[in-house]
């Protein structure tokens, strides 16, 4: 029987300090109603200034080691999808590997930002498809407050710091583990949602600085339609080429962007919001961590099962967009 990748273990971590509403009505016109009604968040975590994306993603992954008895010198592979890497070499995934005592692991950086997570879960699962190893951990981190602006009232008010790790392993049993995945991507996309500064075509220099080309730029309007049609469709069509519907699904696990897209995608699949993990209220968008931070949370809360059919999804900057369909293993 053909070996298949399953979600063996899961973790997330934090940072303590809260940035709510109210703290950014300080900081920029805007209030708590205006952020509440438009995207569902009312706080998110920030991460201290000296920290990098690394520390989050080394308590994740220190977490997941402690809470299943793993020996991280088992790990056979470290993949870390993110945006905010430490620095652009080494990557932030050698970083936690080193930190983490994995020294037989390999690792490397993803980058496809908010579908990071779902992108590298499908790298990760062909390892373990083909035999070549048997556990990849995937760590989706991303320090989001150190690329945004907070005089930018438009997108200051949407992310925050977060780490989720999930370990990945072989199965031959037909009740759990990945089933499908689909990825999607669209380069003309780029102009809405990017970082111009800071890489080969734009390197720091005192003006980059001063045209704030190092903190993200988000047409919110254009993004927003792209989202809301990309997370649905690719939702809907995982589903009808596996030969299911939204009833089928026992738990929804979409990127924690806005809650009208999440909506959105409940709405085409015909799915009730109880069949939904949403915590984009306590975090907002923590990009490549959103997914498996949900799905942690959601194992901790006793909302998923052994056998439970679970569907993520999610839209991103590039534009890229993605979505799996997997039997949960824990």
């Amino acid at each position: 029987m053909k070996k298949k990748a399953y979600i063996s273990a899961i973790s997330h971590w934090v940072p303590e300090r809260v940035l709510s509403n109210t703290d950014l009505e300080k900081m920029v016109e805007t209030s708590d109603e205006w952020i509440t009604t438009r995207t569902g968040i009312k706080e998110r975590r920030i991460l201290d200034k000296d920290k990098p994306t690394s520390y989050m993603g080394i308590k994740a992954a220190e977490k997941l080691l402690a809470d299943y008895k793993i020996d991280a010198a088992d790990i056979d592979a470290i993949i870390v999808p993110t945006i905010t890497p430490d620095m652009f070499f080494p990557t932030t995934a050698n970083i936690i590997q080193g930190a983490i005592g994995a020294h037989k692991a390999f690792s490397f950086d993803l980058t496809a930002a908010c579908s990071g997570f779902i992108y590298a879960l499908a790298v990760g699962a062909q390892f373990i498809e083909t035999g070549a190893y048997n556990k990849i951990m995937v760590i989706g981190a991303d320090k989001m407050s150190c690329i945004t602006d907070y005089s930018d009232r438009a997108t200051c008010i949407l992310f925050g710091d977060a780490a989720s790790a999930i370990l990945l392993e072989p199965t031959e049993d037909p009740k759990i583990g990945l089933i499908d995945f689909t990825l999607h991507a669209d380069g003309l996309g780029s102009e809405y949602l990017h970082l111009k500064g800071g890489g080969s075509l734009n390197p720091p220099t005192e003006e980059t600085v001063a045209n704030k080309m190092h903190y993200l730029y988000q047409d919110g309007k254009a993004v927003y339609k792209f989202a809301v049609q990309g997370m649905a469709d690719v939702s809907a069509n995982i589903l009808e080429k596996n030969g299911l519907t939204g009833e089928d699904v026992d738990l929804l696990v979409p990127h924690q962007a806005n809650l009208r897209i999440i909506d959105g995608t409940l709405k085409r699949l015909r799915l009730p919001r109880e069949k939904c993990m949403i915590n984009i209220e306590k975090y907002g968008n923590t990009t490549a961590a959103t997914i498996p931070m949900a799905l942690s949370e959601a194992q901790e809360a006793g909302r998923l099962k052994r056998g439970d059919l679970v569907l993520l999804t999610t839209f991103g900057a590039g534009f890229t967009w993605a979505s799996a369909l997997l039997y949960w293993g824990i």
